[in-house]
């Protein structure tokens, strides 16, 4: 069932899509194929992550991730490739990385949801 967001939430949303960039489903599994050096962080919540997530992928969830990101990753060059259900708290999170000083951070467009409809690979 598709979650009906909030009109102030979509506008937050569209605001960091203004400044955060966005990679397809196609191209995180090409890029993960090719085992590229890159961090991979979903930011969904403990339990959405416990039912399943993206190969490879860590996990940060939306409520911890500017507390504790310079820990898990404190080079600001490195890459980032955030993702959550549907794209839109990778979104928010990207853009308040890139606040911190990260300086390649992208969001998975379609998030979880759209990894899933494309038949790509997950594990629990």
């Amino acid at each position: 069932m598709a979650k009906h967001h909030s009109p102030g939430f979509l506008a937050l949303v569209e605001d960091a899509k203004k400044r955060v960039k966005e990679i397809s489903a196609a191209e995180l599994k090409s890029r993960l194929d090719e085992g590229g050096g890159f961090y991979l962080i979903d930011v969904r919540e403990s339990e959405e992550w416990a039912a399943g997530h993206l190969p490879r992928a860590l996990h940060l969830c939306k409520g911890i991730i500017e507390r504790d990101i310079e820990v898990a990753i404190s080079d600001p060059n490195a890459e980032i490739i955030l993702y959550c259900g549907g794209g839109f708290r990778s979104v928010l999170s990207a853009d308040n990385l890139q606040k911190m000083g990260y300086k390649r951070v992208w969001s998975l467009a379609g998030g979880w949801r759209g990894w899933r409809e494309a038949g790509l690979p997950t594990e629990k």
